[in-house]
């Protein structure tokens, strides 16, 4: 059976983690409000501290609530077309709105999935921290039964299924100019070159 979004916001509510199919590929989640889930995704990763991991959210609003500027003509642009879907926008974060959880960071990814399980339960939890089910380096797994054995251990909660989508979401950095593709994936480079023409 399939959780809820009720069931899943409560395990990532009290510090779980979670490996769930996005509308990309399979992911684990994590609220940013517990340091310790967020150290376990890195653990069953394998996944070096100095990459920091890119940030689901429900809707424009949990976007200025993390403190991201959206102003950028590019970021305007590419998410007339693209969000919500599997474009990940790198922005410029304002440390004086930014919650305590980003200290430090002058930038955040951020994405909103095309998926309506995952954007109910971003509205109940708020936004995640939430990056590829694999073990870092390998290749991402086609179902939640092949993450399970690839990763450095246990997961505290499974929602059975696959990604819906060959790759990941294409990641922009829309902090520079002009703007730079940092990950390749599911929006073709052309697609955004097109755009932003």
């Amino acid at each position: 059976m399939i959780p809820s979004a009720e069931q899943i916001a409560e395990v990532l509510g009290q510090g779980g983690v979670v490996l769930l199919p996005t509308d990309t590929v399979l992911g684990l989640a994590a609220s940013p409000a517990f340091p310790e889930a967020v150290d376990k995704i890195y653990a069953l990763k394998q996944r070096p501290r100095q990459k920091n991991l890119p940030i689901m959210v429900a809707d424009a609003d949990q976007i200025f609530e993390l403190g991201a500027d959206v102003s950028f003509e590019a970021a305007k642009l590419l998410a007339s077309p693209y969000v919500p879907g599997a474009l990940t926008l790198v922005l410029p974060v304002d440390t004086l709105r930014a919650p305590a959880w980003l200290d430090g960071r002058s930038e955040i990814a951020v994405r909103i999935p095309d998926n309506e399980l995952l954007l109910n339960t971003l509205r109940l939890a708020g936004p995640l921290m939430v990056t590829s089910a694999n073990r870092s380096g390998a290749e991402t797994p086609a179902t939640t039964d092949d993450a399970l054995t690839q990763l450095h251990g246990a997961p505290d909660l499974t929602v059975p299924g696959k990604g819906a989508a060959p790759a990941p979401s294409t990641i922009v950095n829309c902090t520079v100019t002009p703007v730079e593709i940092e990950r390749h994936g599911v929006v073709p480079a052309a697609q955004i070159a097109e755009v932003l023409a």
